[in-house]
C-alpha cells in the first residue's frame, strides 16, 4: 500500500541499478557472465549501458521510461548477440531461460497503483 500510494509517485533525480548475469551457452565459453547497469540523470532518458570489462560502459539503448528488468536484462543480451559475444536461440529454449514471470511484483499492473515510477 505504502508503495503505491507514495514511493510510485517519488521521481529520482538520479537512478543507478546494477545487476550481474550468467548464461550457459552451447559453444565456448559455455558460460558468459555479463553486467550493465540502468542510468538515468533526470530528466534525460534512462539509459541501459552494458560493462565494456575494461573499466568502462557502452550504451545499447534508451528509453524514457523506465524499462521493468526482465526487458534490461534482454537488452543486454540483445547487445551480446549482436557482439557475436552470444549466439540468438530458438523461441522455445529462450521461453525456458525467461520463464513466464519476467517482471517483479512492483512492476505489473495493479488496480490503484501508480505507473509515475515508469518515467
Amino acid at each position: 500500500d505504502f508503495q503505491d500510494r507514495f514511493l510510485s509517485t517519488v521521481k529520482p533525480v538520479y537512478y543507478l541499478r546494477t545487476r550481474q548475469y550468467s548464461r550457459s551457452t552451447s559453444s565456448p565459453p559455455f558460460m558468459v557472465n555479463f553486467q550493465g547497469c540502468l542510468f538515468r540523470s533526470y530528466p534525460g532518458e534512462f539509459q541501459t549501458l552494458l560493462d565494456t570489462g575494461t573499466g568502462s560502459y557502452r550504451r545499447v539503448g534508451g528509453d524514457k521510461f523506465r524499462p521493468p528488468l526482465g526487458e534490461f536484462k534482454e537488452q543486454l543480451t540483445k547487445a551480446l548477440e549482436v557482439e557475436g559475444v552470444m549466439q540468438k536461440e530458438g523461441s522455445v529454449l529462450n521461453f525456458l531461460r525467461t520463464g513466464y514471470k519476467t517482471t517483479t511484483w512492483w512492476e505489473e499492473e495493479r488496480e490503484d497503483a501508480s505507473d509515475s515510477w515508469r518515467t
